[in-house]
């Protein structure tokens, strides 16, 4: 194995209480109001950074929460003082499903910062760097600009002929040639094992010279362990939830690591007694989401079968919701053994949104229609002819003419097939717009979009928002 002489030090911990573990374990249904009381304890405890925003939270504001995205950010900035926001950015996907103009990447990169964001952890679900470009681009000019910010691109890890220890330090050495501040091998499904993961991020170490982070889940059992190596190989920070909302699909669990580590060279500084009345904070809000029925159990136990199936915690809860809205969750592990074949019939994209949801509803319809492909999702679709980026493996010809008939298939970058879409954007949504991220969210989530504006409109002596109190700061076009 590489790195054979390392030298122990600190490790950092970014908490992912706030976005990723809710999402992997509530569909991501915490509210803002459940998240505000503890911010400024969270904040005080010294974390590396508070992973906040952005993923699937941006959607579930609108969709289910009745919440404005932007203002839960802007609220949960105005108390932490101390600690960097960071949040997942799915590059030229943003925070939707589908790839959008680069003027609406560029805007949205824009308002994030401005609203608190401080570090945009930013990956393509196909690895594709193409579509990587713009976000980044744009990441590195507004953070100069605000004289603060930081560009976190992103590894996906997975498993396959395509993917390999040496071919993940590759992409990274090509990302850093891109300007990216630090690199997250992000293992979205659990895949990583402890040994491999010393390898990989020895190797990485030693081909790049910024920082890297780890981020699994403890989906397959092994998170804890997987962590504990990858400290021994170097790694510099790595991504734990407090210990009610975590282990099942969410993260490893942060108390029980700080406690492991402390009084050795990696001790990572954090207050237990601090940590432990954080974490008493989430004890109830677990509770209600147990009796809700939102946290179910088949996403909260270890499953080693995600080690054949690949499927990431979020990718897993939202298998579950689809079966159960279907009166169908006698199919589950069927769904489960058809996830597999799917994502080797497309090319052996990594699992991660939005491939995971495109895999998962192709594997969820393959079963619940009977025969494999008789119905055909418009994502499903839109991934073979390549309007997401490339796939690493090649997909079967008589496939592809089943799927999207005799439609071309893109072979350029995604996004440069798209016009610029801000302006008509703006029109669209006139008679709605409060704020100028009223555009934004408008650009990613149309329909759902209005209507939370409609519900905002028909609750404005309820909704505590800061609308009058704001700059008007119009982005450019």
């Amino acid at each position: 194995m590489a790195n054979s002489i390392i030298q122990p030090k600190p490790v950092g911990i970014t908490e992912t209480v706030l976005r990723d573990a809710h999402q992997s374990l509530i569909a991501t249904r915490m509210t803002t109001d459940e998240i505000l009381p503890i911010v400024e304890k969270l904040d005080g405890i010294g974390y590396h950074s508070l992973e906040a925003w952005g993923g699937a939270t941006f959607d579930s504001c609108l969709r289910f929460l009745n919440e404005d995205p932007w203002e839960r950010l802007r609220k949960i900035k105005d108390r932490a003082k101390n600690t960097p926001l960071q949040m997942l950015f799915r590059g030229q996907n943003i925070l939707g499903y589908r790839h959008y103009a680069d003027d609406i990447v560029r805007y949205f990169v824009q308002a994030s910062i401005a609203n608190g964001i401080d570090i945009l952890r930013i990956f393509d679900a196909l690895n594709d760097v193409r579509n990587l470009e713009c976000a980044i681009n744009a990441t590195k000019e507004y953070c100069e600009k605000e004289g603060r910010g930081h560009v976190q691109a992103t590894v996906c890890y997975t498993t396959s002929e395509f993917h390999t220890n040496d071919s993940f330090v590759e992409l990274a050495k090509q990302l850093e040639g891109m300007g990216a501040d630090s690199i997250c091998i992000k293992d979205m499904a659990g895949l990583l094992k402890p040994y491999v993961t010393y390898d990989l991020v020895s190797k990485m170490k030693e081909a790049v010279k910024i920082p890297i982070q780890l981020h699994t889940h403890y989906t397959s059992g092994e998170g804890s362990m997987v962590y504990l190596k990858a400290i021994e190989a170097g790694i510099d920070v790595v991504d734990c939830a407090m210990s009610p909302l975590a282990m099942g699909t969410s993260q490893p669990p942060t108390e029980p690591l700080v406690a492991a580590l402390q009084g050795t060279p990696y001790d990572t500084g954090l207050d237990m007694d601090k940590l432990i009345e954080a974490s008493d904070y989430f004890k109830p809000l677990r509770e209600k989401y147990l009796e809700s029925g939102l946290m179910n159990t088949k996403v909260m136990g270890v499953d080693v079968n995600t080690l054949k199936y690949q499927v990431p915690g979020g990718m897993l809860s939202n298998l579950v919701s689809q079966l159960k809205q279907q009166g169908r969750e006698d199919a589950f592990e069927a769904v489960l053994e058809e996830v597999p074949r799917v994502r080797a019939d497309l090319g052996y994209p990594p699992l991660v949104t939005p491939s995971s949801q495109i895999v998962g509803t192709q594997a969820v319809l393959n079963v619940l229609m009977g025969e494999r492909y008789k119905m055909v999702s418009k994502e499903t679709k839109a991934l073979v002819r390549g309007e997401y980026g490339k796939c690493p493996g090649e997909i079967d010809p008589e496939l592809v003419k089943k799927i999207i008939g005799d439609d071309e298939r893109i072979t350029c970058r995604p996004a440069d097939k798209l016009e610029p879409e801000f302006v008509n954007m703006s029109k669209a949504c006139a008679e709605w717009i409060r704020q100028d991220e009223d555009i934004l969210s408008y650009a990613l989530f149309d329909q759902v979009a209005v209507k939370y504006f409609q519900y905002r409109e028909a609750h404005l002596d309820e909704i505590d928002n800061d609308w009058v109190d704001r700059d008007n700061q119009v982005y450019p076009v």
